[in-house]
């Protein structure tokens, strides 16, 4: 009874570790944008939760992501973005890929959606090179 009893609890647990796991909710890599450059999600969220959204992005080879536009802002909001070298070097090694990570939070039952564009920021620099849009219905 009292290895049942352990077991539960084991399972309880690792099912808690799991559930508050920091992983992206969309992880797009760069192998996926090498074979479609243009990308669309979509991804239902419960109303008050956060939603991780990981890029692929080379800083070093001067391309970026954009601003990140938001199509109904009273249902999704931008709470965070920041840049991720996923091997604890900051900055990475030139050439070297990391993640470009948005934190969103859904405000309240509808639909929006996220549109970011990689490219080049100078004037006469390659835009949207690449293109992501999640459509996040919130529920």
């Amino acid at each position: 009874m009292r290895k049942l009893a352990v077991a539960c609890v084991a399972i309880a647990l690792s099912l808690f570790l799991c559930a508050c796991s920091s992983a992206p909710d969309v992880e797009v890599s760069c192998g996926d944008f090498y074979k479609t450059q243009n990308i669309e999600r979509e991804l239902q969220v419960a109303a008050g939760k956060s939603v991780k959204v990981a890029l692929c992005s080379n800083p070093s080879t001067g391309y970026g992501w954009g601003e990140a536009a938001i199509s109904d802002p009273g249902v999704l909001a931008k709470v965070g973005h920041a840049y991720d070298a996923r091997e604890g070097r900051k900055p990475p090694a030139p050439g070297t890929p990391g993640l470009e990570v948005w934190t969103l939070k859904a405000l309240q039952p509808g639909q929006s959606t996220l549109s970011v564009e990689y490219g080049q920021p100078w004037e006469g620099g390659t835009k949207a090179e690449w293109t992501f849009v999640l459509t996040v219905v919130v529920r």
